[in-house]
């Protein structure tokens, strides 16, 4: 078909019209979505999803923590730790306010006749740093609160002493020669610089020998008690009293014989049970009785393995009435033997008022072992303080007697004139004495595991909680009270107080 030149020009006109139709009706579809697309793309001030706060989690509890292999010594933890209800399938240690037991009178050390010696070589400022660190109240104090010293001298003196020695061959009856004076010069001054920071520290009296011219052997080691000389010995303890009243400081409590089965250390004494309730119900309870004194009698002061032996006093009614409690001490035996002597006496007081750490001790290993026997151990077993053995020696480890300890390690070491080490000893009474004043209450803390532990409440309300992880690797656990509950992890061998 062909097309004429008009039917060409038809044509050509209208694909001339087809195409400003479609250039008119795209173009401004375009530009439409351009600007469109464009207004969407630049926009200057987009609006902001606004951040969601996290919670707000306070600190509940606080945890101090020492660990086995001395990284970490009694510092304070920055973990915040808060109380909630997250369901986990760790082992619990539930502590209860409402379940009480007995209060606490303190814990601490012996101050020795060597430790006063050598904590009284320091420099003065040394001296009062030292000092107010151990006995002070301030955050960098551990508050001990209960010292026993010895009536006489202890194998950590220099040299054994009475204060009625005579002349071989003489006795002194009336004890007109009775005198404080060999402790003149290191404890008796040192014991009145610590009552200046802490007046309510609690003082134990325990003799290591008496007068040797008392005894059978005459000799400051072994022997027995003459039963002729008991009247005497019994005035011996009401001098000894008074005189240090006279002196300002007040004797709490004293035993009657420091380790009385054990004769062979330097002073040292055999006292059976028989001969103690004797002596206490015919001549030192009622000698007590006559001068006023309300000083406690505390009886046995020696092993675990033998709780026959307080037992057997107390069960003589005579000698019960004038005995306050039983001591004990855990070189033999078990710590249950606390326990044991309640339930047949439970009108008495218990206490545990030594045990030492070696020379050739491991901090790891005993810190383990004296946090779960000597702290957790003798508190579950009712006993009202927990004591190790000498507070300070030299890098000697003495003064000491001859024949007496000479591998003693006290909490602390006194290097030279103006530098002392803290030992694990210190670290041992220090997760107790720190946070557990005296008038405190055990309250009721389930058993977990290998999770060793004990609770109290303070005198201001406060809960704490002492933990010792004896097993063998790190644990998890919740520390559970009303209802609610903290998640913890202790490494193998290390020991955490909280406190809320």
């Amino acid at each position: 078909m062909f097309l004429t030149p008009i039917s060409m020009k038809t044509n050509n006109n209208l694909v001339t019209s087809s195409k400003r139709l479609i250039i008119t009706g795209v173009l401004p579809l375009f530009f439409f979505l351009l600007i469109n697309c464009s207004s969407k793309s630049v926009d200057p001030t987009p609006t902001p999803t606004p951040p969601v706060p996290p919670p707000v989690v306070n600190n509940e509890m606080d945890f101090w923590l020492t660990k086995s292999d001395e990284t970490v010594k009694l510092q304070k933890q920055s973990t915040v730790l808060a109380f909630g209800t997250p369901v986990n399938q760790y082992l619990n240690i539930d502590v209860d306010e409402n379940s009480s037991f007995q209060s606490v009178d303190g814990f601490g050390y012996t101050l020795t006749g060597g430790s006063a010696e050598v904590i009284n070589s320091l420099i003065a400022s040394k001296k009062q740093e030292l000092l107010q660190e151990l006995f002070g109240s301030s955050a960098s104090s551990i508050g001990v609160s209960y010292l026993r010293i010895s009536i006489g001298a202890s194998d950590l003196n220099a040299s054994p002493f009475t204060y009625d020695d005579m002349p071989a061959g003489q006795t002194d009856v009336a004890l007109a020669n009775f005198s404080l004076a060999p402790d003149m010069t290191n404890v008796i001054p040192l014991l009145k610089e610590i009552l200046a920071i802490n007046p309510n520290i609690k003082i134990l009296g325990s003799p290591w020998s008496p007068p040797v011219w008392m005894k059978d052997n005459n000799s400051f080691t072994g022997g027995s008690l003459q039963t002729k000389y008991y009247a005497a010995y019994a005035q011996y303890f009401v001098k000894y009293i008074q005189l240090m009243k006279a002196q300002g400081i007040t004797i709490d409590a004293i035993t009657p014989q420091n380790e009385p089965l054990h004769p062979g250390n330097n002073p040292s004494m055999l006292m059976l049970a028989p001969q103690q309730a004797d002596f206490i119900k015919n001549n030192l309870g009622p000698a007590f009785q006559a001068a006023n004194i309300t000083t406690k009698i505390i009886i046995y002061d020696h092993n675990c393995d033998k709780p026959e032996y307080p037992i057997s006093i107390l069960d003589d009614a005579a000698a019960k009435t004038f005995i306050n409690g039983s001591a004990f001490h855990l070189y033999a035996g078990d710590i249950s033997a606390l326990s044991t002597v309640r339930n047949a006496h439970p009108d008495k007081a218990l206490y545990f008022t030594e045990q030492w750490t070696s020379s050739t001790g491991n901090f790891g290993g005993d810190l383990k072992w004296h946090l779960k026997n000597v702290v957790i151990g003798s508190m579950r077993n009712w006993s009202r303080n927990a004591l190790e053995w000498n507070l300070a020696n030299n890098s000697a480890f003495g003064p000491h007697t001859a024949g007496g300890c000479d591998a003693c390690k006290g909490a602390i070491t006194i290097d030279n004139n103006s530098n002392f080490t803290r030992n694990v000893g210190y670290y041992i009474i220090a997760h107790a004495a720190k946070f557990v004043p005296q008038g405190s209450i055990r309250i009721s803390s389930t058993t977990a595991g290998n999770l060793n532990n004990v609770a109290f409440k303070t005198p201001e309300g406060k809960k704490v909680l002492i933990v010792e992880n004896d097993g063998s690797s790190s644990q998890l656990f919740n520390i559970k009270y009303n209802g609610r509950w903290i998640a913890i992890s202790l490494e193998a061998g290390s020991v955490g107080t909280f406190t809320w």
